[in-house]
């Protein structure tokens, strides 16, 4: 999950159709964005099954969603309501989130567990 905005560029407006009910997210995001959270999942996390195929987006939008306060996966349809497409791209679906958690193995848990650690790191050095 990407902005489609520099930060200098974004604008709220709050009606129906662009309504973002998780005002929060943003910053989360943008900070996820530049500690760099998807670049470390694509390097090194290696999921084999088939719904491994783009692992750093499907990360990304369950942190999203987790900061939403989604705790299921149905929950995950939080990121879907709204102005979330205006703001952010490459949003997958629920079903897709869940078929992406049930693909990972006790290695892959331990792999993203290690980038979470750095990912954190990089986020409190200010880098």
């Amino acid at each position: 999950m990407r902005f489609f905005h520099d930060a200098a560029k974004t604008d709220a407006i709050f009606n129906d159709e662009h309504m973002v009910a998780c005002g929060g997210l943003a910053p989360a995001m943008r900070l996820a964005e530049r500690c760099g959270l998807d670049a470390l999942v694509g390097e090194h996390v290696a999921i084999a099954a088939a719904d491994g195929v783009n692992a750093p987006a499907k990360v990304v939008s369950i942190v999203a969603g987790m900061s939403c306060g989604a705790d299921s996966i149905d929950d995950l349809d939080v990121l879907r309501h709204g102005g979330m497409d205006k703001l952010f791209s490459d949003i997958r679906a629920p079903s897709t989130l869940g078929s992406f958690l049930r693909s990972f193995t006790w290695g892959n848990v331990r792999q993203l567990e290690k980038r979470a650690r750095i990912a954190s790191r990089t986020a409190t050095s200010g880098s």
